[in-house]
């Protein structure tokens, strides 16, 4: 295998891979001839499949949380044949840098973290206020040591299969739409300080169906209690896709959509990489650390004394940041945004 290609290692996140193509595309602007392979999670490799800056991903079995050490010396030593120049570890922990140095990666780059001495060889300083964003501080260990990141930073961008989508909808019965969709998407994994209300994504619901949209609410299983909640709040009147799409069939099927809703969650990032016109609802994290790159983007943040605490529940038990944000506010602006308009 070539000798100069680069091995990144994933973060575990939905949102956090979909920012990671920012640091992808980086790297082939830099270096158009390097191959990069990703190692991560098995279930960002449909994500991974649709970066076309990406050679191949590597599936890592692990558990999280798990520090699993006989299996990521195995599988470093694994690795020891491709030869890899450079290893970029996303991850600031401990256990993501054992891969690298098992596979005798000559240059590891990463920010200093959980005594990483010795596995790592090429340790950054990570300066939070200088780099407050996800995306610089991916982007930041592409570049050299000291080096100023670009005034722009490419944005991540999916590959389609509008096959899939195709089939997915006969799968469930469904025709491809003839009118506007609105894509919904309720949960977050994180917890539900960053979940807008189920009530209030009905009211959006059925504004939407009186205007002629068609509704489509995604998630995974663990959502799908919420978006059978709000399809019964409009009267069964949604495509609830809750628990019944794989990642890659969401990712196809949100490429059909007119507009999203979502909180921060990783198909917020979803929405923002297909270029979607995208209402980004946040609670108790902050768009400034981690906001959707999509200039048709608009962001609902109420900049609360209390927020953002980053909570996965309300600590004051009141979730004001949330609440306080109106049906009404997501319907103004989904009237401003440059493709919803036309419903």
């Amino acid at each position: 295998m070539s000798s100069g290609a680069i091995l990144v290692i994933g973060p575990s996140w939905v949102g956090d891979m979909i920012l990671a193509q920012s640091l992808f595309k980086t790297l082939k602007q830099r270096k158009p001839d390097v191959p990069i392979d990703v190692a991560a999670p098995a279930w960002a490799l449909p994500l991974l499949e649709r970066m076309p800056e990406v050679r191949c991903a590597i599936p890592l079995p692990f558990r999280h949380g798990r520090l699993d050490l006989a299996a990521r010396i195995r599988i470093g030593l694994e690795l020891r044949h491709e030869r890899y120049a450079q290893a970029i570890l996303l991850p600031n922990s401990f256990k993501s840098a054992l891969i690298p140095f098992f596979a005798g990666i000559p240059k590891r780059t990463g920010y200093r973290g959980e005594l990483r001495y010795g596995l790592l060889n090429d340790i950054r300083r990570l300066d939070a206020r200088a780099l407050p964003m996800t995306v610089q501080r991916f982007v930041a260990l592409g570049l050299d040591a000291g080096e100023a990141l670009p005034d722009m930073l490419p944005r991540p961008r999916l590959t389609v299969s509008a096959e899939q989508a195709a089939r997915v909808l006969a799968g469930l019965k469904k025709a491809l739409p003839q009118q506007p969709v609105l894509g919904l998407c309720p949960g977050a994994e994180y917890g539900p300080a960053k979940r807008w209300p189920e009530a209030y994504y009905a009211e959006v619901a059925k504004w939407a169906l009186a205007h002629g949209w068609q509704v489509w609410l995604f998630g995974s299983a663990k959502d799908a209690g919420i978006t059978a909640k709000i399809d019964a709040l409009t009267g069964n009147r949604c495509l609830d896709l809750g628990g019944k799409t794989s990642l890659g069939e969401a990712i196809d099927l949100m490429a059909l959509t007119d507009a999203v809703v979502s909180n921060d969650t990783g198909l917020m990032h979803l929405a923002a990489a297909l270029n979607k016109p995208l209402v980004a609802i946040f609670g108790s994290s902050d768009p400034h650390h981690t906001p959707p790159m999509n200039e048709h983007a608009r962001i609902l943040h109420l900049g609360l004394e209390c927020s953002p605490c980053f909570a996965r529940t309300c600590p004051l038990g009141h979730l004001d940041c949330l609440n306080g944000i109106s049906p009404d506010q997501v319907e103004q602006l989904l009237q401003c945004l440059p493709e919803a308009s036309k419903a």
